[in-house]
């Protein structure tokens, strides 16, 4: 014992005071400097004002400072971080070993230090702070334009991995249209943020709309790796339901470009969501980082995407049995891996020949394949009616049998439908002229599926091309 006792007791009191009184002197300065600052005298008395009359006008000037939110909605679960993605099936074997893994260390310290360097900032240039700082104005003139003309709300999400996701919500379901009583989700592109994004085209349709910024853009905190945008999704589809009362049937989500990885994210963990539209998007980013890398760094790129930037749509997208429409570009100069003049080589073209192979196996045969790859070549509505009304195909039949067939056995994706029978049992006369009507389906299917709009990667969809997907 004998720590207790005034010899040492006093010593250890005017250390405490010493600190103490330095603390006091610390406030002090900083309550003197804060007073004498006439930039924070502005943001207390905009604060203050805000709180007591909270009106569009008082939420502009707020929202310019970026510190204001009509509400924080957290998602944060007992245990933060928590995998929203499923990992890689990985197979083990005899090889691989302990040897096999020492070797391939260098390759997997490279990617790691390509795809948190350079390798993300490429990806996602909107997460750039240069970037950003540039657009701001932009960015506040859009911003108060969706709250003075639309009183839009802007909320902060806290996802599960502790990310903040700036939201803009514009409700139209006090107005009494039949869009209005339809939630649209929108998810940017890669340099995109719901300030000036995609979200306008719903808009102007009259939906009410729910837009977000990717982890690291604006005003959303982290970095948009493919398990935080995950996470982000996840918050802003509970956000939906939990805090603004849309039943999952109401939702409508609708992606531009890289976007398309949360939305086929969103359909396929929310299977019940009433439909998803995809516009100017791809079926995998493999394609794509090969286009734009050297062929020397073929392995590392493969290594590297499918490790840290996974953006698998197709994929994710072959899970959901839901209605989809897929908007292409036909001179879109992005997600082409030649060039904007080569309308084949849009890899929305294999997001269509994926998804309709998987839902319809038994059409898609060879020659399934090769009437749609004849259709995707034309770009523009002429050399469109062109190819369709060479096959003279019959709307009304296809959708009688298509509606037929579900009826009979109401069954999930894939359908078997267009399975052979019988040598007569698929063929049918038209004009003296045998067809196959597994031909009819197959086109009716392409044309229900993908809409073509005749422009480059990053013009605004106009609101008269953002349409409801196609239901049998």
């Amino acid at each position: 014992l004998g720590y207790i006792c005034s010899s040492k007791l006093i010593p250890v009191s005017q250390y405490v005071g010493t600190v103490l009184v330095c603390l006091l002197g610390v406030a002090c300065l900083r309550g003197w400097g804060r007073w004498k600052n006439s930039e924070y005298l502005q943001f207390i008395s905009i604060l203050e004002e805000t709180k007591k009359n909270h009106t569009p006008a008082t939420k502009v000037r707020s929202w310019q400072l970026d510190t204001t939110f009509d509400s924080v909605f957290d998602r944060k679960l007992s245990k933060a971080g928590v995998s929203l993605l499923k990992p890689e099936p990985r197979l083990r074997g005899a090889a691989d070993s302990v040897l096999n893994s020492v070797r391939t260390l260098p390759c997997h310290i490279i990617s790691f230090l390509i795809a948190h360097s350079f390798g993300r900032r490429m990806l996602y240039p909107g997460s750039v702070g240069l970037l950003q700082k540039a657009m701001r104005p932009m960015l506040l003139q859009g911003q108060a334009r969706l709250i003075e003309e639309f009183d839009g709300q802007r909320n902060k999400l806290v996802a599960c991995d502790g990310n903040d996701i700036d939201t803009m919500f514009v409700d139209r379901r006090r107005d009494g249209g039949q869009n209005g009583q339809t939630l649209v989700i929108c998810c940017e592109g890669n340099a995109g943020f719901y300030e000036v994004g995609c979200m306008n085209t719903p808009l102007e349709g009259g939906y009410s709309v729910l837009g977000w910024n990717h982890p690291g853009f604006g005003g959303s905190t982290g970095v948009p790796f493919p398990q935080n945008e995950a996470n982000a999704m996840d918050v802003v589809i509970q956000f939906a339901i939990h805090k603004l009362g849309f039943q999952l049937t109401d939702i409508v989500v609708y992606a531009w470009s890289i976007g398309g990885f949360t939305a086929s994210w969103a359909v396929m963990s929310y299977p019940e969501i009433q439909s998803v539209v995809l516009d100017a998007s791809f079926d995998d980013l493999l394609p794509l980082a090969l286009k734009v890398m050297p062929d020397s760094w073929r392995p590392l790129v493969q290594h590297t995407v499918r490790q840290y930037m996974n953006l698998n749509n197709a994929e994710q997208l072959l899970k959901y049995q839901g209605p989809v429409l897929l908007i292409r570009r036909t001179r879109d100069e992005i997600i082409t891996t030649t060039g904007p003049e080569d309308v084949m080589s849009n890899r929305g073209n294999d997001l269509l020949l994926k998804l309709l192979q998987f839902r319809y196996p038994k059409i898609m045969t060879d020659e399934g394949v090769r009437v749609v790859r004849q259709w995707l070549g034309s770009s523009n509505p002429l050399e469109e009616a062109s190819v369709y009304s060479g096959y003279e195909v019959d709307d009304d039949w296809c959708v009688s049998v298509l509606q037929s067939y579900q009826a009979d056995r109401d069954v999930l994706f894939p359908w078997s439908v267009g399975k052979p029978l019988g040598h007569f049992t698929f063929t049918r006369q038209i004009n003296c002229t045998q067809y196959y009507p597994r031909t009819y389906i197959i086109h009716l299917k392409a044309r229900k599926y993908m809409r073509n709009f005749e422009t480059t990667h990053c013009t605004p969809l106009p609101a008269s091309e953002f349409h409801s997907p196609w239901r049998l």
